[in-house]
C-alpha cells in the first residue's frame, strides 16, 4: 500500500474507517454503549482532526463480541475481560503455532 492509494486501506483491518455513529448503527447499538468499551479499556477508538471518534473493522468486531456477552447478561466490565483474553489466547496459540512450524522445518547449514 502506498500513501498515493488511499483505497489500499479499505482492506486494512487497523484503518479506522468508521464514524461512532456509523459503527452503532452497524452494531445494532448505540454510541453510549461504544463509549462504556471504551472507558472499560476494549477499544480504543482513534480520533480524527476534528476530535471524532472513528472504529476499525477489528475494534467492531470486539465490540460486536462484547454486545453479545452483554446481551447474554455478562456485565460489560467481565464481558471487556473476557475479550481481551479471549483475544491474547488467539494471539499466543497464533505464535505457538508459528514456533512449532519452524521447529518442523528442516534445518539448513552444517552442524558440527
Amino acid at each position: 500500500m502506498t500513501a498515493e492509494n488511499p483505497l489500499g486501506r479499505l482492506d486494512d483491518d487497523d484503518y479506522p474507517a468508521y464514524t461512532m455513529g456509523r459503527a452503532a448503527e452497524m452494531l445494532g447499538t448505540t454510541p453510549g454503549f461504544l463509549r462504556s468499551l471504551g472507558e472499560a479499556r476494549l477499544i480504543t477508538p482513534l480520533r480524527s482532526e476534528g476530535g471524532h471518534r472513528r472504529y476499525s473493522r477489528y475494534q467492531l468486531r470486539l465490540a460486536a463480541r462484547a454486545r453479545e456477552l452483554v446481551d447474554q447478561g455478562t456485565p460489560i466490565e467481565a464481558a471487556c475481560r473476557i475479550i481481551i483474553l479471549e483475544d491474547q489466547l488467539e494471539e499466543a496459540q497464533r505464535i505457538n503455532a508459528e514456533y512449532r512450524r519452524a521447529a518442523a522445518e528442516p534445518r539448513t547449514g552444517t552442524d558440527a
